[in-house]
């Protein structure tokens, strides 16, 4: 059996962990190279202690602090910081397999760095697509490498979908992406004005970040689901749908042509398609719970309507624009969130600033990752000044 060598960008966020989880069950198909994160100096220092990376890389500023910790607990990987750090121990040489999980943009440069090394990358960061789109698949194909999702729902479209890409468009009607709905499913809408951050983060099926809880509450993390789906698979934005299935049995299905229905089923864990990417085109204990039919009861459905989740039908509408809006929508709605987290934004406010900014900022024609983190910078300054406008 090979041993695949891994770098895991983000190691002390949900994804990271639940990565770091499934690696401790097979320590005869893992080694990991490197581990990453921005200000967890502990997490990432007892991390360090029990995987052993070559390499562990921090925020600025939190080098010396994370040495010392790795000194305290007799653990002798390297401490590096910065950007280019990321980028190195993403395309390095003894590489095999990418965990990109770091949220937003900043995840971008990592990915593209592993994308043009022709690593396999298991993509758990959905703004290298939303912001990337048809450059950043461009630069995959390139390198060589294969990209794998780690998302539940487009893991689940993968695995519904033929072995034979070349047959997707044919043979497929559409890609249907399964939502619970986040904890505001049933709330009215005229009451969205008053939710907390802690209610927001208050996610009825999974345990995630703050961030992604917030993007669950409003559905954009729906809105760049669809767009991730886009790009990921190819499909034309009308052949791409989102149904609410509070239940989050079924991640996602693929209708085909002859009226067919293929869909993945599992526990609400991440370590199932954590499991499936590492292990790719295998399969290997995940560690966890298998599904219970008998005790599952039913499985219900609804459509999302625009009046409580207007941020998911911003996903069409950025597709439907001039290359690079997608890139104005989740730059404004990083901005909104850390916002509303922050208490200087009313939760249905976050919808009003990524509509607004992505009505304010034409994007101009993009050559490259440059131009991409260019943009991502002018749109984070629009919808600040909007959020300044708006805030409490």
């Amino acid at each position: 059996m090979t041993v695949q060598t891994l770098t895991v960008l983000g190691s002390t966020g949900s994804i990271g962990a639940n990565t770091l989880d499934v690696v401790a069950r097979h320590p005869e198909r893992f080694r990991v190279y490197a581990l990453t994160a921005a200000r967890q100096v502990d997490v990432l220092a007892r991390q360090c202690q029990v995987f052993r990376p070559l390499y562990a890389v921090i925020g600025e500023g939190l080098e010396q602090q994370l040495r010392e910790r790795l000194r305290h607990l007799d653990v002798d990987t390297e401490v590096l910081s910065g950007p280019q750090a990321l980028c190195d121990v993403a395309a390095a040489a003894e590489v095999d397999a990418v965990m990109a999980a770091i949220v937003g943009a900043a995840g971008l440069a990592p990915c593209v760095a592993a994308a043009r090394a022709g690593k396999k990358l298991l993509l758990a960061n959905k703004e290298a697509l939303v912001v990337g789109g048809d450059w950043f698949m461009q630069t995959v194909r390139q390198g060589g490498g294969r990209l794998l999702p780690i998302d539940s729902e487009h893991s689940a479209v993968f695995q519904s979908l033929p072995d034979n890409e070349q047959t997707w468009s044919a043979r497929v009607e559409k890609i249907i992406l399964t939502a619970s709905g986040g904890p505001f499913r049933m709330r009215e809408p005229a009451t969205l004005s008053q939710v907390t951050p802690d209610e927001a983060c208050a996610h009825p099926n999974w345990v995630m970040g703050r961030k992604i809880s917030v993007d669950s509450a409003t559905m954009m993390n729906k809105a760049l689901e669809v767009i991730e789906a886009h790009y990921l698979f190819g499909f034309e934005p009308h052949r791409i749908e989102v149904v609410i299935h509070p239940q989050s049995v079924i991640h996602s299905m693929v209708q085909y042509r002859d009226g067919s229905v293929v869909a993945q089923l599992g526990t609400p864990d991440m370590r199932v398609p954590i499991a499936y990417g590492l292990s790719w085109p295998e399969r290997i204990a995940s560690g966890a719970e298998p599904l219970d039919f008998l005790a599952m009861g039913a499985l219900t459905f609804e459509p999302p309507t625009r009046e409580r989740f207007p941020g998911l039908f911003l996903a069409w509408q950025a597709l439907s624009d001039v290359p690079g809006a997608t890139a104005v929508l989740n730059a404004a709605n990083e901005v909104a969130v850390e916002a509303f987290l922050a208490g200087r934004l009313r939760f249905d406010r976050i919808h009003a600033v990524n509509d607004a900014t992505l009505g304010r900022l034409r994007p101009p024609k993009l050559q490259g990752l440059d131009d991409l983190l260019a943009l991502d910078v002018e749109a984070r300054e629009r919808a600040r000044e909007l959020v300044q406008r708006w805030q409490e």
